[in-house]
């Protein structure tokens, strides 16, 4: 995570006979969601295995807070353009999802029913987020436990090499965290703009 600030391109020194423009104040130390020092994620400095995997996976889900933060359930349910239907909402309900597949189906091999999504509305949890206090909350809680179960599972696994059933071959632990990384890592991209859409806020 790069804290160093900007104020984006401009005309080198000299350029030109007018007055500079003024700097972009969405970029740079006043735009931060957090003060650097307050940042709760730990950008790096993992020793291990199992610390690194898990160490960047928790940076990664606490990204996802950070780009949600401050935002009233019309913001987080709006959806960026069309025909497009992410919106906030839509991928903190996604995600819970993957957590819980990741998780709970292939690696504890419980038989559950998926959140927000069934045959009938196989994107659910896109197309139902909407504007609704309820929803939002129901998200947040949802995906907050499904962490709290991987955490769980991640820390009593006796190595990373423990496997799981996905669709009836063999899976690593290791792979099904860096699988996850990945999986937050892409959609940490959509919610950058998502959230610059919104409200103008970029960074961290």
């Amino acid at each position: 995570m790069d804290s160093t600030p900007s104020t984006g391109p401009g005309p080198s020194p000299g350029a030109g006979s007018g007055p500079e423009p003024a700097p972009d104040r969405r970029f740079g130390w006043s735009n931060m969601f957090v003060d650097p020092d307050a940042d709760p994620r730990a950008d790096g400095g993992f020793r291990g295995e199992r610390d690194v995997l898990t160490g960047y996976l928790t940076d990664q889900r606490l990204t996802l807070e950070l780009k949600c933060q401050g935002l009233d359930a019309e913001a987080l349910a709006r959806r960026s353009v069309e025909p497009s239907d992410l919106s906030l909402l839509g991928l903190l309900r996604h995600l819970a999802g993957v957590e819980q597949y990741w998780f709970r189906q292939v690696m504890a091999g419980q038989d559950v029913r998926r959140h927000y999504r069934s045959q009938e509305e196989p994107a659910g949890e896109f197309t139902g987020a909407a504007a609704d206090p309820e929803l939002v909350a129901d998200a947040w809680a949802t995906w907050r436990a499904e962490v709290a179960f991987a955490e769980q599972l991640v820390a009593q696994a006796p190595g990373m090499d423990v496997t799981g059933d996905c669709g009836g071959e063999p899976m690593e632990l290791r792979e099904v965290l860096v699988h996850m990384i990945e999986e937050y890592a892409r959609h940490n991209g959509h919610a950058d703009f998502l959230r610059e859409r919104i409200d103008g806020r970029v960074g961290q």
